[in-house]
């Protein structure tokens, strides 16, 4: 029986190399692309959800046109994110392992850049990149791009929304001008629209499904707790799917990092993806993780862009994305390859506009759902044990010599009695967690006036916070991002330690959890900033906010006005870090700076102020429609 894929033009080698993989059957976009792509003589626009198969769909094609006795860079696939290169460079290997002479190299940032050079060197057909490395590349005349005939942009919303379309144009500037061009994506904003108007000409264009919508084998839920019960709910989620694996989307790094550490310590297999990590740290994660030796990843957006894991049945979205599109990226990590997901929101009455856009957009309707009670939860994990003794395989061979003993320290008990005691090894440490545990619902309207997410903070003053006031401000080209993480990385605090951050022109307010704000003091005792001592002092201390001060510098009619001595001012140092370094994302997309006041790119080698997908989360450049 012929093979579907050799029906769509495939050859026996490649074909052998799938079926060993365990693919029979093409994925829709696969069927309807390949047999185009083959011809090799048209620009290409797929527009597919994650979890369609887009890499075999533009891989394969790939694999037949390119000469694999030449060995010059023939191809080349960008990509956002150093996950995803390395994704997709290995399903490249996988597919033409039967193929002579076949080379592929990976070029992203975090690794060795001297390898990848000596890869490259040694002879290449398929380069597959992230932008930022990629120009490192050129710049350094490592590669010659003047025989590539095909250019794969892949996850093209990402890489524009990420700020990398100056990247991608000097890229495409090396490569010569009758190239084919293949653009694949899964969502259709205005800027993928542009690109493909500026890179192609009459491009073959194909949609599965309908542009923009969610995955249909994903249901979408929604729970409204108020904002301090969020974390309680998460944990209540996942205690009633005890089977769960699961990928749950942060904002921030901070906020990654601070919940997998709090699950870590309840007892729950977690562990946290970001940008901070370095590349040998993420590949371990996402090694534990693939092997299903973790039950939840913790990550943030463009972190989790090149998770291509099977089986994920849950995607937790602990906090809604600034872009709406994002949701239909990190709903597509799960409901992957056919299979069924839910995609679940936790958010407060505030956010319920947020669910509606989401649904527009879609075209999925949202259900509501009630967090389960503590009696639920605890149901729920009896069977799940009762299922799991039930189905457990015995292996009679080694048990059998150990029955005599295990009936002797059972004489007493009946058989009743030895199934309770088994059932309530597990049972207990939820009955006891869940004894008194409260209703975590709340009605729209109930959280109003409470802290909730940045943005959402109280006003001054705040109950339970303390007000402090800092040296820094928009002068200094700070955002509130930018603020957010300067306090916690020099603090070394969580950021929902934090309050409301009131960010002026020279100085700014900020509000601290009262039991963190001595941390706070220690932790910016000998900080600098461009050269001058970074100070923080509780907000009214000394007449700070407002009146004359002297000593140190002359402060004349309260903040703003007219400051003098005092080793600079306010205005003076050396403002580098923030306009050559790279920018790493913060808060809602506004940035993490480096301050450490000199050029900076250390994840790879970048210079010159490039941004790596897999090191950036928020990002600047051409944003996407926000909430």
């Amino acid at each position: 029986m012929t093979n579907p894929f050799q029906l769509l033009g495939i050859s026996d080698d490649v074909v052998n190399a799938v079926k060993d993989l365990g693919f029979e059957t093409p994925t829709p976009i696969q069927e309807q692309s390949i047999p185009v792509l083959l011809e090799g003589t048209n620009d290409f626009v797929g527009l597919a959800q994650t979890g369609t198969g887009k890499t075999a769909a533009f891989g394969l094609p790939l694999l037949e046109l390119i000469d694999f006795k030449v060995n010059k860079p023939q191809a080349l696939i960008l990509c956002p994110t150093r996950e995803l290169c390395l994704q997709i460079a290995n399903d490249l290997k996988n597919f033409s392992k039967n193929v002579a002479n076949a080379h592929v190299v990976a070029v992203y940032g975090g690794a060795n850049i001297m390898q990848q050079l000596r890869e490259i060197r040694q002879g290449v057909q398929i380069v597959v990149a992230t932008p930022g490395r990629m120009l490192d590349i050129i710049g350094r005349k490592a590669i010659d791009f003047t025989s590539v005939k095909y250019v794969v942009l892949d996850e093209a919303d990402e890489m524009l929304n990420m700020g990398f379309q100056d990247d991608i144009n000097d890229i495409l500037s090396t490569t010569p001008d009758d190239k084919k061009t293949w653009l694949f994506s899964a969502t259709m904003p205005a800027e993928v629209r542009r690109i493909a108007k500026k890179y192609m000409n009459d491009p073959v264009e194909l949609t599965m499904g309908t542009k923009n919508t969610g995955n249909v084998n994903i249901e979408h839920e929604y729970y409204i707790v108020r904002a301090r019960d969020k974390y309680a709910a998460l944990k209540r989620i996942v205690d009633f799917n005890p089977e769960i694996f699961a990928v749950v989307f942060c904002k921030t790094k901070l906020d990654t990092q601070d919940i997998a550490e709090h699950l870590i310590k309840d007892g729950y297999n977690a562990d946290a993806l970001h940008g901070d990590l370095s590349q040998q740290q993420r590949d371990k994660v996402m090694q534990r993780f693939r092997e299903r030796n973790m039950q939840l990843l913790i990550a943030t957006d463009v972190a989790a862009r090149g998770i291509d894991v099977n089986n994920v049945t849950h995607v937790i979205n602990y906090s809604l994305p600034d872009e709406i599109e994002s949701y239909t990226h990190r709903s597509g990590r799960t409901g992957r390859a056919g299979k069924t997901g839910i995609s679940i929101c936790i958010i407060n009455s505030k956010e319920l506009g947020k669910i509606r856009q989401l649904e527009r957009i879609i075209g999925k309707q949202f259900t509501k759902a009630e967090l389960p009670t503590g009696f639920d939860v605890c149901e729920k994990q009896l069977f799940s044990l009762v299922h799991k003794v039930h189905n457990v395989e015995v292996n009679n061979e080694q048990i059998d010599q150990y029955i005599p003993r295990i009936m002797d320290e059972f004489a007493d008990l009946s058989k009743e009695d030895v199934i309770k005691r088994f059932a309530s090894l597990e049972f207990n440490r939820f009955l006891d967690y869940y004894s008194k545990a409260p209703d975590l619902n709340a009605a729209v309207g109930d959280d109003r006036g409470e802290r909730g997410e940045r943005g959402e903070r109280r006003g001054r003053g705040s109950e339970g916070y303390t007000r402090l006031f800092i040296n820094l401000g928009s002068v200094d080209e700070f955002t509130r991002g930018d603020m957010l993480s300067f306090i916690c990385n020099n603090g070394k605090i969580a950021g929902k330690s934090v309050g409301k951050i009131d960010l002026k022109g020279v100085f700014s307010f900020f509000e601290v959890e009262d039991d963190v704000a001595d941390k706070v003091f220690e932790g910016f005792k000998s900080v600098e900033f461009n050269g001058r001592q970074v100070r923080i002092e509780k907000s009214g201390d000394g007449g700070r906010e407002g009146g004359e001060r002297r000593g140190g510098g002359e402060r004349r009619g309260g903040f703003g006005g007219e400051r003098r001595g005092g080793g600079g001012g306010f205005r003076g140092g050396d403002r580098r870090s923030g306009g050559s370094g790279r920018r790493e994302g913060g808060n809602s997309g506004g940035g993490f700076r480096d301050f450490s006041g000199r050029s900076r790119d250390d994840k790879g080698g970048n210079s010159g102020g490039r941004r790596e997908g897999g090191n950036r989360e928020g990002g600047s450049g051409e944003r996407r429609k926000k909430w």
